[in-house]
């Protein structure tokens, strides 16, 4: 069983912001023998590694920082779970009672149509981590399962999302959807990207498909790729999975066959 985003690479491919909670890989930092209330480790940007190196970010250790006995993020099917989007644990409410927290994930104060300057706009530029020009064009966030709670049996094939969130990461509290029909977990709980997942209330016989590769489908919804997708691996130095066009970036969004429902 395992942790979380991008998010955040289940976040965006460059986003340097992961989804915080119970049950994720690395909460704490790599190191097992403290707890490390300021850690910003899981957030380090995914980027021109090999597949043995970023697959649940184990060039940075955190594949062997598993969550303490006990923490597990619940699942409800049909219902919705909500994480928190920060670039540093202490800018969360896990860490210090929530005093560094605030409604955006660096932990500061900014206005509700923050964008960057000029017209269109440019990248924000007093939070270079979040990597938008504003809200409309964050690229989406999601989660991914696998029924498989042994972490060597996990594969980008069975690694199915469930769950995305157009246009995040933006604000801290993030609320995703699950599917009512998702399958109960296996004994010993399910591995998500990344952390340890369990789906509850679930009397689903269905059987998760194993996972494709999206495409970018705008404009020809017959070029979507329908049915379970894989996580977007992007810009690595090998284990790459989706053909991008010119001027365009992979996002969990419309363009590219993936349906929000919740914000």
């Amino acid at each position: 069983m395992l942790p979380i985003a991008i998010l955040a690479l289940v976040a965006a491919a460059q986003a340097h912001t992961v989804a915080w909670t119970k049950g994720m890989y690395c909460s704490g930092g790599p190191d097992l023998s403290t707890v490390n209330l300021n850690t910003n480790t899981a957030v380090w940007p995914l980027w021109n590694l090999t597949k043995q190196e970023w697959w649940f970010q184990h060039e940075r250790g955190c594949d062997t920082a598993p969550p303490m006995d006990g923490e597990i993020l619940e699942l409800p099917a049909g219902g919705r779970f909500t994480v928190e989007l920060a670039h540093n644990r202490a800018q969360t409410t896990l860490s210090y009672d929530g005093q560094y927290a605030s409604v955006w994930p660096d932990g500061k104060d900014h206005p509700e149509d923050w964008a960057g300057p000029g017209s269109p706009p440019e990248c924000i530029q007093d939070d270079g981590a979040m990597h938008t020009n504003n809200q409309s064009m964050a690229a989406g966030t999601a989660f991914a399962i696998s029924y498989h709670s042994d972490l060597a049996e996990v594969t980008i094939e069975n690694l199915a999302v469930f769950t995305v969130l157009e246009h995040t990461p933006w604000k801290r509290i993030a609320t995703y959807e699950v599917p009512a029909d998702l399958p109960p977990c296996p004994p010993g709980g399910c591995t998500c990207a990344w952390l340890w997942c369990n789906v509850t209330g679930s009397t689903s016989s269905k059987k998760v498909a194993p996972a494709q590769v999206a495409a970018y489908c705008e404009g020809d919804s017959t070029e979507c790729v329908k049915g379970a997708k894989q996580m977007i691996a992007f810009n690595q130095k090998t284990g790459n999975n989706v053909q991008v066009p010119s001027g365009k970036t992979p996002m969990y969004n419309t363009a590219w066959g993936w349906k929000s429902e919740y914000k």
